[in-house]
């Protein structure tokens, strides 16, 4: 009797054991998925704003419920010293825009694109993301700089991402932008999904291409596959597959920003970016939810 009573206790602590255990591996696995996006930050480039001053465009932005952007060089100042906001700006105008965005709790993440001509601008960029405490710089450099930007991405501790526009740029497919990387461990990528499909490529599969050079995206959607200059749709209503590509990139365990770049119903496209937003946080929390492959 006290045989089989042990052996009945030791089947039930047993079962209850597994139980717990596989409890406790489902929760896991889900916290591992949600641990995958949460380093993921979404912001807009203001190139979406374009046609508005940059103040305007910080306003736009908020509005959206982002808080951090990807600025660019030469947007119009309003109410500034300068005129125009980059690396040329004076103290004063760098001050007023930090002042700026301290009030909007809004941060500069990133800041492009940018193709410098010399050495002499490299370093202005570079001192100027520095100062503004810019976490990486957007850029389609020429081939003759390569070393020097790596240089000095690393002397400044401040990532290069190398972004590709339709061809005929230099940068249009994914090779090239490895080509640049080859040896040079601060120059990544700057993945404009919408882009690659504009040059008759598949999205996923550059991004695949790129794993462990990725610094951050530029987020947009377009009607047509392979046509250059196809129109801006909103993301999850064009022919990019953004859903694959997020998969892809939770696969690879990416940590970066998507950079929203929405070039379309300039007028009035805040609620355009709203939608965005809308969309993109759907498709994490979905994301976060599926089960690992």
């Amino acid at each position: 009797m006290k045989r089989v009573f042990h052996l009945l206790l030791t089947g039930t602590m047993a079962y209850w054991l597994l139980a717990c255990n596989g409890s406790s591996s489902g929760a896991s696995s889900a916290a591992d998925s949600a641990d995958l996006t949460k380093d993921w930050t979404l912001s807009v480039q203001l190139w979406t704003f374009h046609i508005f001053d940059f103040n305007t465009a910080i306003e736009k932005a908020d509005s959206a419920g982002l808080q951090t952007v990807e600025a660019f060089p030469g947007q119009k100042l309003v109410g500034y010293p300068d005129t125009a906001f980059g690396a040329g700006m004076s103290a004063a105008s760098r001050q007023q825009v930090k002042a700026f965005l301290a009030q909007k709790k809004i941060s500069i993440l990133a800041y492009g694109v940018v193709v410098p001509q010399t050495a002499g601008e490299w370093v202005s960029n570079f001192e100027f993301a520095k100062d503004m405490g810019i976490r990486y710089i957007t850029t389609e450099p020429l081939k003759e700089h390569w070393d020097l930007v790596d240089s000095l991405s690393g002397a400044y501790d401040i990532p290069i991402a190398i972004h590709d526009h339709p061809k005929p740029s230099p940068y249009w497919h994914p090779d090239s932008v490895l080509a640049a990387a080859a040896g040079r461990p601060h120059i990544g990528a700057c993945a404009d999904i919408g882009h690659w499909v504009r040059n008759g490529l598949k999205a996923s599969e550059c991004v695949h291409k790129l794993q462990g050079k990725i610094v951050g995206l530029h987020l947009k959607d377009v009607k047509v596959f392979g046509q250059t200059d196809a129109a801006d749709m909103i993301p999850g209503t064009g022919v990019v597959d953004i859903p694959a590509v997020l998969a892809e990139l939770k696969r690879q365990g990416f940590k970066g920003n998507f950079s929203i770049e929405h070039e379309d119903n300039w007028d009035n496209n805040v609620p355009d970016v709203k939608q965005i937003v809308t969309y993109f946080n759907e498709q994490v929390k979905a994301l976060q939810s599926s089960k690992p492959e």
